[in-house]
């Protein structure tokens, strides 16, 4: 697997080769309980194989056999129950086993999923409590704007998350569907009375019309999931790849003690792990655009989706995983720096402050044009002269005409710009 540098424990382990087997089996073992229970086999063969194992070194040996790795598991399975072991997929086509199984590991996946996305949560509403009422530049276009605070950034961020982590739990109300319908969905040898005491069993909904598949438009839409939440992280690592730049510095990853930045110039204090972020989340948009191709199979199906779906599958959830667990990394040690934010709110000579400016000409009486196009002027002269938009406001006549000092100091607040935040505050903080 590609994927081996950025695998995390839990997804290191959940898409192994024998966590897949142990899968199917899972799958197998339900499905001769219910026949057994059903009498379409024998008890006493169902009891057995509900012991039934397998040996990854068998299933290997005979898949080089019979180039079919279901069949190789099954034959194996079969051995390790002796008599009983011709009832192991009694009635079942591969695909039967293998859908039924991704959904219980994709279910677990999203779980893992879910979890790191609630520790990343914990850290983002850390942050935005935090740094509430620091105040900073927001920009536009790359331009400064009007001042915001890190902490609503940080609000945005969070946001996203929650809905990150809505859209995980309606991905795994999709992809939580299982059949047992055969070849081509006709249920020519099991009931549906079979698939449905099996899919309660696992804990699964039956997929109301199969072929021999599962459709796989709830696959599309599960790494559509992904890749929605994927590209919300890159969207926070860029912001602090930004904000990280030599000439902005009001953010930086935490960087290590020994931690080098480049061969060449010791100097180098790189984020390079947001920058792997923004890379892998490439990646998990390309698999889930290869999830869409594989929606239009021929006929009942064919094995176009195998492929792709035994790389872009597993390898969503590895790298999606890898993200979250980096992301919460950087956000839980990221130095924030709230002088340079201050400093850096001084460099454009106040002028964040034309709009407050332009809706006092106005509500003064001033025509809109002629307002606009004056303060414009007087923001244009600010940055021009290393001046400031309240030192030119305050030399102009047209302005001193319409505004008393006490109205441009007003208007000139910067708590003033700020005084909403609160309210965005509670939309977030104090939901029911």
């Amino acid at each position: 697997m590609s994927t081996t540098r950025y695998l995390t424990p839990a997804m290191a382990e959940l898409w192994s080769e024998p966590t897949k087997f142990e899968t199917w089996l899972l799958v197998e073992k339900a499905v001769a309980r219910v026949q057994g229970k059903l009498g379409i086999i024998p008890k006493s063969a169902a009891a057995k194989i509900q012991h039934a194992t397998f040996k990854i070194k068998e299933i290997e040996r005979f898949e080089k056999q019979t180039n079919h790795d279901v069949i190789a598991f099954t034959r194996s399975v079969a051995r390790s129950v002796g008599a009983a072991g011709k009832y192991v997929h009694y009635g079942l086509t591969s695909y039967d086993v293998v859908d039924t199984a991704l959904a219980l590991r994709c279910i677990k996946g999203l779980n893992y999923i879910d979890q790191a996305l609630a520790e990343l949560h914990k850290t983002i509403a850390g942050l935005a409590k935090r740094y509430k009422w620091t105040p900073m530049m927001g920009r536009t276009h790359g331009v400064h704007a009007e001042p915001i605070t890190f902490g609503l950034k940080c609000l945005s961020w969070l946001s996203e998350i929650e809905r990150g982590q809505k859209r995980v739990k309606i991905a795994r109300d999709q992809i939580a569907y299982g059949k047992l319908s055969g070849t081509v969905g006709a249920y020519t040898q099991l009931t549906p009375a079979v698939e449905n005491q099996v899919m309660k069993i696992l804990g699964l909904k039956v997929e109301p019309v199969s072929t021999q598949v599962i459709p796989r438009d709830r696959h599309a839409f599960l790494l559509s999931t992904l890749a929605l939440i994927a590209t919300g992280l890159e969207r926070i690592a860029t912001e602090i790849r930004n904000l990280q730049r030599t000439e902005i510095n009001e953010l930086a990853e935490p960087f290590a003690s020994g931690q080098a930045g480049s061969s060449a110039m010791p100097h180098k204090q790189n984020p390079i792990i947001c920058e792997r972020i923004c890379s892998l989340a490439r990646v998990i948009r390309a698999y889930a655009a290869a999830a869409y191709e594989n929606i239009p199979l021929w006929h009942e199906r064919d094995l176009t989706n195998s492929a792709a779906e035994r790389i872009i599958i597993p390898e969503s959830f590895i790298l999606l995983h890898y993200s979250l667990v980096q992301l919460n990394k950087v956000l839980a040690g990221l130095v924030v720096k709230p002088e340079q934010m201050t400093k850096n709110l001084k460099i454009s000579g106040e002028t964040f402050f034309s709009q407050a400016l332009l809706l006092a000409l106005i509500n003064k009486g001033m025509d809109r044009t002629r307002a606009y196009q004056l303060v414009q002027e007087l923001a244009f002269q600010a940055t021009s002269t290393n001046s400031t938009l309240s030192a030119e406001a305050r030399r102009h006549p047209t302005v001193r005409k319409h505004l008393t000092e006490t109205e441009l100091q007003r208007v000139f607040n910067l708590p003033d710009l700020l005084k909403n935040i609160n309210q965005v505050y509670r939309r977030l903080f104090n939901r029911k």
